[in-house]
């Protein structure tokens, strides 16, 4: 047995949630090259850069006899990770778009194999609306969360008008204010309170209180297995910044306000009665006290503070409904979310719902664990997640790139927000229950609630 095991890596109790009979998850990231693909280069920047990065991408997912999941290391095959899609040729960069899109949404949903290692490439060298041709990174969530993954691509990259000058990430902003022992007296005991109220009320939404089914929430059993659709939209982060000073909140306050209207519209539009249903935005928080990324080294030293791996909670976020005030009063969106983040923050509810999975797993196992956070995005209706991108245009392997996002496939909801910024710009990817939910028409009304918003603060 000792043998059996040897040069086995345990796997951590999130990686286990993440790829089990009852949830699986799939990270995308597209980068979109500026000028056509040279492909030449693939193998030796998998073989020299990619996978030294970390040894799980070199690993496969083993079960020993105890029934315990481990990373075995393995010999890679790159050319079986490597995909060049071919389509017609001497067609229109509309024709090519959607075959791009067609083409994420199918390999987004489809299961990696177990037998290698759980990540692929796919270099798309046709000419679509956004760029001359795409490279897709396609990693199973169980090798790190997107923070992990992020800080391995990024690895990858370099800075396009200067390789040799490190890349730098917009800074987090965070102040620190001193209050005195009496002052912090009263939110001591409101901390308590929101506390035993937040934690209350999620651990009701995780087992027993369903959002009710709405234009962005179908409801239906295997939700995660049906094909999905991706838009994406891009925003200046000037322009929200210039929202989050005449209303001195903060940029995610500003972007949370703006999706949560901008949905609130999509349903009104669907459904007039969908504007009293309740909806709950499920908000996923990087647990680790960090301002920034790591390096790979530093995030795989054992007691690093930005440890690689899977280290996010969940924020349930209760969306506002859309009344006649809201839209006389777009603001009001904003200050909404201000309030409800602000009061979430000053609450120890993510780090109880932390413990209650480590209890589940100590308890019962990981697959009931896995269970619990199926049934906890299941009984949301949308989830949003984001990432902090390089301040300066990157390059990969000496291709330009010109823009990026991430999708996220395999959670059992209809619909699932993920941002990133990227040379001052965030740009907001929006997958959904593909022929249930019309993904371009949202993407107008985030858009439209944007305008008015910018435009109501500008005023203000």
């Amino acid at each position: 047995m000792e043998n059996e095991e040897e040069g086995l890596e345990p796997m951590s109790p999130s990686a286990q949630y993440l790829k089990s009979s009852a949830l699986s998850l799939t990270i995308c990231g597209v980068f979109e090259i500026v000028d056509e693909i040279d492909d030449s280069v693939t193998m030796s920047l998998l073989k020299d850069v990619f996978l030294p990065i970390n040894p799980r991408f070199s690993s496969i997912m083993v079960t020993t006899k105890k029934g315990v999941k481990k990373w075995k290391k393995v010999e890679v095959k790159l050319e079986d990770h490597v995909v060049t899609p071919t389509f017609l040729s001497g067609m229109s960069v509309d024709y090519y778009d959607e075959c791009f899109n067609e083409y994420l949404s199918k390999i987004a949903t489809e299961e990696l194999p177990l037998h290698r290692p759980l990540w692929e490439i796919h270099i798309i060298k046709y000419p679509t609306k956004n760029a001359a041709g795409n490279v897709i990174f396609k990693l199973h969530h169980s090798l790190g969360d997107g923070y992990s993954l992020m800080g391995a691509l990024l690895s990858c990259l370099e800075r396009a008008d200067d390789p040799s000058v490190p890349l730098t990430f917009p800074s987090a902003g965070t102040r620190i204010r001193r209050k005195s022992f009496l002052r912090r007296i009263p939110r001591f005991f409101t901390g308590i309170v929101y506390t035993c109220q937040d934690f209350g009320w999620s651990l009701f939404k995780s087992t027993l209180i369903k959002d009710d089914n709405s234009p962005i929430r179908s409801g239906v059993d295997g939700v995660e297995f049906r094909p999905i659709a991706t838009t994406t939209t891009t925003i200046s982060i000037d322009q929200l910044k210039q929202i989050k000073s005449k209303l001195n909140v903060t940029i995610n306050d500003v972007v949370t306000g703006v999706i949560m209207m901008g949905t609130r519209l999509y349903m009104q539009k669907a459904d007039e009665e969908s504007i009293k249903s309740n909806t709950t935005a499920l908000v996923l928080l990087n647990t680790r006290a960090i301002g920034g990324y790591k390096s790979i080294d530093e995030m795989i030293k054992p007691k690093s503070d930005s440890p690689w791996g899977n280290r996010f909670a969940f924020l349930q976020v209760p969306m506002p409904k859309l009344t006649r005030d809201e839209l006389l009063d777009p603001l009001g969106f904003v200050k909404k979310a201000h309030r409800i983040i602000k009061r979430q923050k000053n609450s120890a509810a993510v780090y109880l719902t932390g413990q209650l999975l480590r209890f589940i797993t100590m308890v019962k196992g990981h697959e009931a664990t896995a269970r619990h956070i199926h049934t906890t995005l299941k009984n949301t209706s949308m989830a949003i997640s984001n990432l902090v991108g390089p301040v300066e245009q990157v390059a990969l392997a000496n291709h330009t790139s010109k823009g990026l996002y991430f999708v996220v496939a395999g959670p059992p909801q209809s619909l699932s927000i993920t941002m990133v910024s990227y040379m001052g710009k965030l740009r907001i990817a929006l997958t959904a229950e593909k022929g249930f939910i019309d993904q371009n028409k949202l993407k107008s009304c985030i858009e439209y609630a944007l305008e008015v918003i910018s435009k109501a603060a500008l005023e203000a």
